[in-house]
């Protein structure tokens, strides 16, 4: 009999108390409930899936909901509004864990519920296991119309003690927090409703997990950034710990008519100060650096408008020393508001479980949404005549398209990217059925390459308007 595998993930349904109509302008305001989307990505072996829901940090009993047995390959998703105040009844602000017998994939959708013009779905990534310490690199109170809501979920097999210190970008410790958190519940912190917080606060947050005996536990987090009178939203996961080098596969200064792009790196270390070089390469091939000295806990933050000529894009490469970082990539104007996480190593084999294709008339209407992938090399340089092949997978597991992308002349160097969607695999529409709806991305290098992507998902709101959120691959075993 196999073993069950765990993952854990936050399953943020946001359902405030708030009069239909009147969050029309407010993200902070709106109404969201979580879509789980997944992909079945183990050993060519049907798996069973059970979906655990926790309410709150003293939740000790979940409620189990079954969900079908998905084939090798097989991408699903699941609404969580349909299941009904049996299981997660409305109101609900909490977590899950997803029981399998096979390695899954995992990217949670927050979609706005009767929310007037708050359009974009905030996108983040489940866990298989967690770690004694969660780095959530940027946390903002009542700063750039934003409020940060973060939550934290116990992925050990016993009660944890979570401490959560707030750091501000001079590396003081402005405020601390504790809360005991039972095995797969969750806590939710609304920076928002901090008073210790004071009027406004800009920095970032470490969250640390102890056992009783005061071993280490084990946590995991996310987090979604809310504009408080306009209508932007985000999501990120927090991570477990840092790196010296971060590969950012997105750089905007007033690009494509209007985006920009900023990263947010936080020094991980709690009692020494790091250097931080950031390197842009432009569409151009120019090259650009911007530096900073950060403080113990503390973040800051880098523009690319700040050392990029206006009208340029390309990728960015993050370097710190001698303390380790982590990082956060935004990209904002013309409607986007998108967050992702820097990506310190690749892997050969990579998946994305969230992925749509509209048809040109959906796409069009706003009925649906397009998917654009960006493939990252983050390893050795690829040379003329390598292959990596994206491959677009429905809800039976079969392989709908494929986009192959041959390297050529010029190579694929270290950093260097490229792009992929649904219509250069030969599809019209992906990933939508009717009314059901699956499809994810499976991507593989050649043997020994380390790739990484981040997934852009797109709805048109107006003709050549457009809302927009990142997330992150998630590497295949």
């Amino acid at each position: 009999m196999k073993n069950k595998l765990l993952t854990m993930f936050v399953v943020v349904a946001i359902l405030l108390t708030v009069l239909v109509g009147s969050a029309s302008a407010q993200a902070y305001a709106a109404h969201f409930t979580t879509s789980i989307t997944y992909v079945n990505v183990g050993d060519q072996a049907t798996t069973t899936l059970d979906l655990l829901f926790y309410a709150s940090p003293d939740d000790m009993t979940p409620t189990t909901y079954t969900l079908d047995n998905l084939e090798p390959n097989a991408a699903g998703s699941l609404f969580v509004g349909t299941l009904g105040d049996a299981v997660v009844p409305a109101g609900f602000e909490g977590d899950a864990i997803m029981q399998s017998d096979q390695p899954m994939l995992v990217t949670l959708v927050q979609i706005p519920q009767n929310a007037g013009n708050v359009k974009n779905r905030a996108l983040s990534n489940g866990f298989s296991a967690g770690a004694p310490q969660a780095l959530i690199a940027t946390v903002l109170k009542n700063m750039y119309n934003t409020n940060t809501i973060f939550s934290i979920q116990n992925a050990d097999s016993e009660m944890n003690t979570v401490a959560v210190s707030f750091y501000d970008t001079s590396a003081n410790l402005v405020y601390s927090m504790e809360q005991d958190i039972e095995p797969g519940a969750p806590w939710y912190i609304d920076a928002g409703d901090l008073a210790g917080l004071g009027s406004s606060f800009n920095g970032s947050a470490v969250a640390e997990a102890m056992r009783a005996d005061e071993s280490d536990g084990a946590i995991v987090s996310s987090a979604m950034e809310l504009e408080i009178t306009t209508i932007g939203l985000k999501a990120f996961e927090g991570v477990a710990s840092g790196g010296l080098m971060f590969y950012m596969p997105s750089a905007l200064c007033q690009a494509f008519g209007g985006s920009d792009s900023a990263y947010a790196v936080q020094n991980t270390s709690l009692t020494a100060d790091t250097d931080v070089t950031v390197t842009y390469t432009d569409n151009f091939g120019a090259v650009h650096t911007d530096s900073a000295t950060i403080g113990p806990g503390a973040k800051a933050s880098f523009v690319a408008c700040n050392v990029m000529p206006v009208g340029t894009y390309g990728a960015a490469v993050i370097e710190a020393t001698p303390e380790p970082v982590v990082a956060i990539g935004k990209a904002y104007g013309l409607g986007i508001t998108t967050a992702f996480n820097g990506v310190d190593m690749g892997y050969e084999m990579i998946g994305l479980p969230y992925v749509r294709w509209a048809t040109d008339a959906n796409w069009a209407a706003g009925l649906g949404q397009r998917t654009n992938i960006t493939i990252q090399n983050v390893g050795a340089d690829l040379v003329e005549g390598d292959e990596v092949l994206v491959q677009y997978v429905g809800p039976d597991g079969s392989v709908e398209g494929e986009h192959t992308f041959t390297v050529g002349p010029e190579g694929l160097p270290n950093g260097a990217k490229f792009n992929s969607n649904a219509a250069m695999a030969g599809l019209t529409e992906f990933g939508i059925y009717g009314n059901v709806y699956g499809g994810a991305a499976i991507i593989s290098g050649p043997a020994g390459s380390e790739l990484a992507a981040v997934a852009r998902v797109s709805t048109q709101t107006s003709p050549n308007v457009f809302v927009s959120e990142d997330y992150n691959s998630q590497p295949i075993p």
